[in-house]
């Protein structure tokens, strides 16, 4: 059976033009939606629902999906999967549908989502072991990437301060890989207060950076690791500054063993958040705030 007949051929359609709006911030900010692109984006958004600003309807995350009528075929579980949760499935050419889209090589598929960021204090209510702070960290890809890393590091938050990057940034949503849709995650809370609320509910908040006095390896050899705990991690280029290393209970730096000057943002939060998954999970670690 051929493919479908896209049903939007203009890119001027009023769907498409409030679609691609959504690539810049302010428009994302003001309806509270975002795009996901790609299948992995899709068929996560296609599931999920307990969002926190629609738990008591109900309502699914994703809400449109612009497809090829190549895709729709290639992909006809997530477009069947987009139909079950409510979403409006769009057919399209596939000029429109790279004209909605963000990258160089678009895959046919384009969610449009509404916002999943939780409030910080259901994260803190939720005692959780493993948390990644993401303080000044700047670029979408690295933002993303580390959501990835503690995702699969099996941490239950990620909280991005007000002076980190938009997490619905394209790029952003991109380099998570779908982990956005796997854990909550704050954002805009200050740093200050992000810091003093985790340690009040009994997390220990280590600042990761490259000049820190205790060194990984040591603290891993000590024992220390095993509580719950909330990485903080900082900008790029320039670290963390001494007012947020001042707020935490220790800097720690990875050890660098061979002869490369750093590791970059993912890679270090990757080895820190591994390190204290693997603590927590030892015998004696701490699988949670109250059982410590």
């Amino acid at each position: 059976m051929p493919p479908a007949t896209p049903e939007l051929i203009s890119s001027r359609s009023p769907r498409v033009s409030a679609a691609r709006r959504l690539a810049k911030r302010n428009f994302r900010g003001k309806e509270r939606l975002f795009l996901a692109e790609g299948p992995q984006a899709v068929r996560e958004a296609a599931v999920h629902r307990a969002t926190a600003a629609h738990r008591d309807t109900g309502a699914a995350t994703l809400v449109e999906l612009f497809a090829t009528p190549e895709a729709a075929e290639r992909y006809a579980d997530i477009v069947g999967a987009a139909r079950d949760a409510g979403a409006r499935v769009h057919l399209a050419d596939e000029q429109v549908v790279a004209d909605i889209s963000t990258t160089v090589t678009p895959q046919g598929l384009v969610g449009v989502c509404r916002f999943l960021d939780t409030p910080f204090e259901e994260i803190l209510a939720a005692r959780p072991r493993l948390v990644a702070v993401l303080a000044h960290v700047r670029d979408p890809g690295n933002a993303g990437t580390v959501l990835r890393c503690a995702d699969a590091a099996g941490a239950e938050a990620v909280v991005l301060t007000d002076a980190s990057v938009d997490l619905y940034n394209p790029k952003a949503v991109r380099a998570s890989v779908g982990s956005l849709f796997h854990l909550p995650v704050a954002t805009g809370v200050p740093v200050e207060h992000a810091v003093a609320a985790l340690r009040d509910t009994g997390v220990r908040v280590l600042a990761a950076d490259g000049a820190g006095d205790r060194d990984l390896d040591d603290e891993l050899d000590h024992g220390t690791m095993g509580g719950p705990t909330a990485w903080v991690f900082g900008n790029e280029a320039w670290g963390l500054p001494e007012e947020t290393r001042a707020l935490t209970d220790a800097v720690v730096r990875v050890p660098i063993h061979g002869k490369a000057e750093s590791l970059n943002l993912a890679t270090a939060a990757a080895v820190c958040l591994y390190a204290s998954a693997r603590a927590q999970r030892a015998v004696g670690g701490c699988r949670s705030v109250t059982e410590c």
